[in-house]
């Protein structure tokens, strides 16, 4: 499977907002869960392997559940996000137990990925058959040009990522004329204002409106293997800047750094549309939603009663 793309799943986080290990929640009654569908998807575009990013005390767990029902399938590997994992001349802070972000999750997969091409992807997020598909394609066919790195994002539509039950984190993205990504800015707190969308910065003192169909990013990213390198020198420059001041909560999150590639004229960025509906469960409110849409595509033959068994 040399050079073959490989698909890794940021599955690190313990959904501090939905009360849980989210990840393991079954969506329909059959017990399959919203990785079971993307991992799915993945293989009907062509991915044969892929990698988990996980806590480590939460591997048995894991493998039980969902690894070794995919090890049926393609390969499976799994790399720990651990708060250790910092360069030496730092040291965690006492009291942290939040992961390092996005970034991080990514990194902590440097050797894994062994040179290959790979799409990142979130576990808890339902993103479509189209989006594997799409960067599947893209991947098989990437070359970094001189100078410069090919990457590729899937992009949605503002409306279709957002839930009724409180607030997410969107990076907004701005297009060039050829649809390739210009300038990725990361809202932390974006919510549904009756038929309207905003984002505040200032705990909800103002509010400014976006457009329904602006293109956000879900965290489903196409890289080479050179973002690990990028990523591993932009995070001791994240903990210079961020550590003293905010030792417990900061994140180094993934687009941060592509935007910083963007800025330097290093990068490009292809974003490969998606008009499909995202799903996910950032609340647990939203489960019911996750749980009607899914019965709904199998009961259309998108999906099959039993996905990975």
């Amino acid at each position: 499977m040399e050079n073959k793309p490989v698909l890794v799943i940021m599955a690190a986080g313990m959904g501090s907002r939905y009360g849980g290990l989210k990840q393991m929640d079954p969506m329909d009654k059959r017990g399959h869960l919203i990785i079971d569908y993307s991992i799915y998807d993945a293989l009907q575009a062509g991915f044969q392997q892929v990698l988990f990013v996980i806590r480590e005390e939460n591997a048995e767990l894991f493998r039980e559940k969902i690894g070794n029902r995919v090890a049926r399938h393609m390969k499976v590997g799994y790399v720990y996000q651990r708060l250790s994992d910092i360069p030496a001349e730092f040291s965690v802070p006492k009291g942290r137990t939040k992961p390092w972000g996005t970034g991080h999750a990514v990194l902590s997969a440097y050797f894994a990925t062994e040179g290959a091409p790979f799409a990142v992807i979130n576990a808890d997020d339902f993103y479509g058959r189209d989006a594997f598909c799409r960067m599947y394609r893209f991947l098989e066919n990437q070359r970094d040009l001189e100078g410069k790195y090919r990457y590729a994002m899937v992009g949605y539509q503002l409306k279709n990522t957002v839930t009724e039950n409180g607030s997410v984190s969107r990076g907004i993205c701005d297009l060039d004329e050829k649809g390739y990504l210009k300038k990725i800015t990361e809202r932390t707190r974006i919510e549904t204002k009756g038929d309207r969308i905003a984002f505040t910065e200032d705990e909800g003192k103002s509010w400014t409106e976006l457009a329904p169909d602006t293109p956000v990013s879900m965290n489903f990213w196409g890289f080479s293997n050179s973002i690990m390198n990028e990523l591993l020198t932009g995070f001791r420059a994240f903990l210079e800047e961020n550590l003293d001041k905010n030792p417990l909560k900061c994140e180094y999150y993934l687009p941060s750094v592509v935007e910083k590639l963007l800025r330097e004229g290093r990068a490009e960025v292809q974003v490969l549309p998606n008009a499909d509906k995202w799903y996910g469960v950032t609340y647990k409110e939203d489960k019911e939603q996750v749980v009607r849409a899914l019965a709904a595509m199998r009961e259309k033959g998108i999906y099959p009663e039993e996905l990975l068994d």
